[in-house]
């Protein structure tokens, strides 16, 4: 009777032991997947849309890039164009790592506003060609300019912030660029003219 009940005991300890054993081993996959949720939680709605657009955005300017490398009759359009693959498609790269951490599925096609510009641009050929591709990246990266300076200082997911910074870097570059390519070919954009060139 005596050993009966000291088996129960043990029995009843052994359960205890086992059940604060498990107990011990779980906040270490609460953890993992609090952090992993974490990650996610962290990134705003508008984190969120801004990466979206971001990788949207940058597609279309490797596919145009890629129509001005071909299509451009001058040399600087044409390098430019060039640029403009090689420079976004690393990018991007760099964007998809950071939707992959927020939860953010990269679009796997170009705007209607971006794809009704390519038409147009498709249809237009020699000098005509490339001023209406040189109006349209004055105008593009200054809008990217604005977009990744304002998710670089006010966004909430820090990851989406340092992609921001770093995006809006070579965005700068390229504005720079593209504006003085524009003085050179006597482009008029939409911009102050003041801006051109600077």
């Amino acid at each position: 009777m005596n050993a009966n009940r000291m088996s129960k005991v043990v029995s009843a300890c052994c359960s205890v032991t086992c059940a604060v054993a498990m107990l011990a081993a779980m906040p270490v996959g609460f953890a993992q997947s609090m952090s992993m949720s974490g990650a996610s939680n962290e990134a705003s709605p508008m984190d969120k849309k801004f990466v979206k657009e971001a990788l949207m955005g940058g597609m279309a300017e490797v596919q145009l890039g890629q129509l001005a490398a071909q299509k451009g009759s001058s040399d600087d359009v044409k390098q430019f164009g060039q640029k403009m693959v090689d420079d976004h498609t690393k990018l991007g790269d760099q964007m998809k790592t950071v939707a992959g951490e927020i939860g953010v599925m990269p679009p796997n096609s170009i705007s209607p506003k971006d794809q009704a510009l390519m038409t147009r641009l498709q249809a237009l050929s020699g000098e005509q060609f490339d001023k209406a591709y040189i109006r349209a990246m004055v105008k593009d990266h200054e809008k990217d300019n604005m977009d990744f300076k304002k998710e670089a200082s006010s966004g909430s997911s820090s990851a989406v912030k340092e992609a921001a910074t770093k995006g809006d870097q070579v965005i700068e570059q390229h504005l720079q660029m593209i504006k003085e390519i524009a003085q050179k070919h006597n482009v008029m954009t939409e911009s102050k003219s003041a801006s051109v060139g600077q």
